[in-house]
C-alpha cells in the first residue's frame, strides 16, 4: 500500500489531535503507533516501544494537565514528516524532578517522524529545553543585550 503525502499529513494531525490533545492512549495510540516504535531522542527514563511512548506522554500529561500541542508547519518527504510545533501547558505536577511551579509555558518542538504502511514507527523530537527550563524558573532568563 502506498502512503501519499496527504495521508502522512492526516496521520500526523491525527496523532496530535487524538493521542496528545484528546489523551487517547488506549485507542488512538494503539491504532496509530507500532508496538516496536522507536524514539531516537527519548525523554529521560522513557522506555522502549509504544509502551514507552505512552509512559512519556502520561508523565507529560501529569506534569502539564492542560497540555495542548499545535502543528505550526509540516513538510513531507517519502515516508517522513517534519513537524514544527508549539506546545503549551501549566506546570501543575512533577516534571523530571522539578516540582509544580504553577507557571504556564509555551515550548517550540521539532519532530522528524517516520511511517511504515500508515503506522507511526519512529520519531526524533527536539524541544527548546532551555526555553522550557527558563519559563519554569529553573534557569535564569538570558541577560538583555
Amino acid at each position: 500500500m502506498t502512503t501519499t503525502a496527504t495521508d502522512l499529513r492526516y496521520l500526523a494531525h491525527r496523532f496530535v489531535d487524538d493521542v496528545i490533545n484528546a489523551r487517547d492512549l488506549d485507542g488512538a495510540l494503539v491504532e496509530l503507533v507500532a508496538e516496536d516504535f522507536v524514539e531516537l531522542v527519548p525523554l529521560p527514563g522513557q522506555g522502549p516501544g509504544r509502551d514507552g511512548l505512552a509512559g512519556a506522554l502520561t508523565m507529560m500529561f501529569t506534569a502539564f494537565p492542560d497540555l495542548r500541542w499545535t502543528i505550526d508547519d509540516m513538510l513531507v518527504e517519502d515516508d517522513r514528516v517534519l513537524g514544527v510545533s508549539t506546545w503549551t501547558g501549566t506546570h501543575k505536577g512533577d516534571f523530571m524532578g522539578i516540582p509544580a511551579t504553577g507557571r504556564t509555558v509555551t515550548v517550540s518542538a521539532w519532530t522528524v517522524d517516520r511511517y511504515r504502511d500508515s503506522i507511526f514507527v519512529e520519531s526524533r523530537m527536539l524541544m527548546d529545553v532551555a526555553g522550557l527550563l527558563t519559563q519554569l524558573g529553573v534557569l535564569p532568563a538570558p541577560a538583555s543585550a
